[in-house]
């Protein structure tokens, strides 16, 4: 039985580019540094969003007050013309659009929004939904349960006690 050997094509592969390895490498002397300075020595280099001294960006732009920012919540999307694919009087939660292939497995919170028409009878059970999805699907005769979405916890630091508190 022969064996059969599958050949790189040529020009696949290259070597490591070998930089620092004397004048006849072509890449000798300084090694692409360019000539002294700080980014020529070992180690060194500045770090990030240093500017030379100046005062840096991060620095100069104020940051007051608090940011809803991390605890906002975000949610999925799907559509009513999405829902079309149901039969009457059919079930549609999270777990069985997952199923479905309408949403990805790890989708969050979803949110149903009111694009489309709606002709089907379909009892549908969702995070959240606008006020047009929810006309339009009791008007063809279903009904729209929203669940409660969980807030989420605070972690509050305790603070510690001075010599002159209780």
């Amino acid at each position: 039985m022969n064996e059969i050997f599958i050949k790189r094509p040529k020009g696949a592969t290259k070597n490591k580019r070998r930089v620092g390895r004397g004048l006849g490498s072509g890449r000798g002397t300084t090694a692409g540094k360019g000539n002294k300075g700080q980014n020529a020595r070992s180690g060194g280099g500045v770090r990030p969003g240093f500017e030379g001294g100046q005062m840096p960006l991060f620095r100069r732009i104020a940051r007051r007050g608090f940011s809803n920012y991390p605890f906002k919540i975000r949610y999925t999307t799907i559509n009513v013309d999405d829902l079309q694919i149901f039969g009457d009087g059919e079930k549609v939660t999270k777990e069985i659009l997952i199923k479905r292939g309408i949403l990805k497995k790890r989708c969050g919170f979803v949110k149903l929004l009111g694009r489309g028409e709606m002709t089907k009878k379909v009892i549908v059970e969702i995070d959240k939904a606008s006020g047009s999805a929810k006309e339009k699907i009791s008007k063809a005769g279903g009904s729209v349960t929203e669940l409660r979405t969980p807030k989420p916890v605070l972690k509050r630091k305790k603070m510690k006690k001075t010599k002159g508190e209780n």
